[in-house]
């Protein structure tokens, strides 16, 4: 149970907002694929492991992994 006090979750700010709305402009996906992608790049997240996104697409600096087409690394 103590893992979860590593877990570093984001609190939506108006900076998140207004970059989720950028990638939202930028790259056509909903709000709320956007506002994830704005909350990985807050945080500091490289990738974004989805099956739903095209895989290896850099969105605003975050990377798309699809986890089914790669192995663990």
């Amino acid at each position: 149970m103590r893992d979860h006090f590593t877990w570093r979750p984001i609190v939506p700010n108006r900076a998140t907002i207004e970059r989720a709305w950028h990638v939202e402009n930028c790259f056509h996906l909903s709000y709320w694929d956007s506002l994830i992608v704005a909350a990985e790049r807050e945080a500091g997240y490289e990738r974004l492991l989805s099956e739903y996104l095209q895989d290896g697409q850099d969105l605003d600096g975050v990377r798309v992994v699809n986890p089914f087409r790669h192995a663990p690394d």
